[in-house]
């Protein structure tokens, strides 16, 4: 015999996320983007993100990556739907740059009306920004045809790009494998080859959050990456500007 009780009386409160809550639309191929997201979030009490994974082909190309766009509403609608979120970042970086920073925004804000969007673009030009970068070193694994749109997005904001690198890989599960120590030789030889006063690892897929902050120190200018910046920038679009030790200079800055 099982006593059924029904209708019991119960209370709630702010659960997860009693801060802030950050939603990511993460590309089927990535496997880098959501450890690095959470392991910031763990520094903080009362934020949380929540994820969901857009359709992406292995292979990176402007043809796969353009054709995202018609998957970001059906994905980003996917987050909490019953329930808002204070941001929604967007994760691919060569994406936003072939499809327009404006257009991403279009698109989430169409099924998450109010929802304040950032892109691992749009984070690291308010990052760059923040930190007075003019002279930018840009080091990305793409194929030519995908970082001339790189490129372009930020000469477009005013930057100056003295010197551009690039492991030339289009797989994803190749580039997530790319160790920290090639990351970081390769950016110690942009910095040798030109003048400039920061640099940028694109692309959420490689492992640019640990990195960071070791390069600032050993080079002596910021450096950023797209999870570095894009996680700082969802931070600070939801109000939480808690400083936070150990990740770089930008994590001690507001926007």
């Amino acid at each position: 015999m099982t006593l059924w009780m029904s209708d019991l009386p119960f209370e709630t409160d702010a659960g997860f996320g009693s801060r802030a809550r950050i939603g990511l639309v993460v590309l089927a191929t990535d496997y880098t983007i959501e450890r690095e997201y959470q392991a910031v979030v763990n520094l903080l009490d009362g934020v949380a993100f929540y994820a969901a994974r857009i359709p992406m082909d292995p292979v990176v190309t402007p043809q796969s990556l353009t054709a995202m766009g018609v998957e970001i509403p059906r994905t980003a609608g996917l987050i909490l739907p019953d329930d808002q979120v204070d941001v929604i970042a967007y994760g691919c970086s060569s994406a936003t740059a072939l499809l327009g920073e404006d257009k991403v925004g279009e698109l989430v804000q169409g099924v998450k009306p109010g929802t304040v969007v950032t892109t691992p673009i749009t984070a690291a030009k308010a990052a760059l920004g923040a930190l007075g970068v003019q002279r930018l070193g840009v080091l990305t694994p793409y194929t030519a045809d995908v970082n001339h749109g790189i490129k372009a997005a930020f000469e477009a904001a005013g930057f100056e790009i003295p010197v551009f690198g690039s492991f030339d890989e289009p797989r994803d599960k190749v580039v997530a494998s790319i160790s920290e120590a090639s990351i970081s030789q390769q950016a110690r030889a942009l910095t040798g080859a030109a003048e400039i006063d920061g640099l940028f690892i694109s692309c959420t897929s490689l492992r640019g959050l640990g990195v960071s902050p070791a390069l600032e120190n050993e080079l002596g200018i910021p450096v950023t990456a797209s999870n570095h910046a894009m996680i700082w920038h969802s931070l600070r679009l939801a109000g939480i500007d808690d400083r936070l030790d150990g990740l770089g200079q930008l994590y001690t800055l507001a926007i």
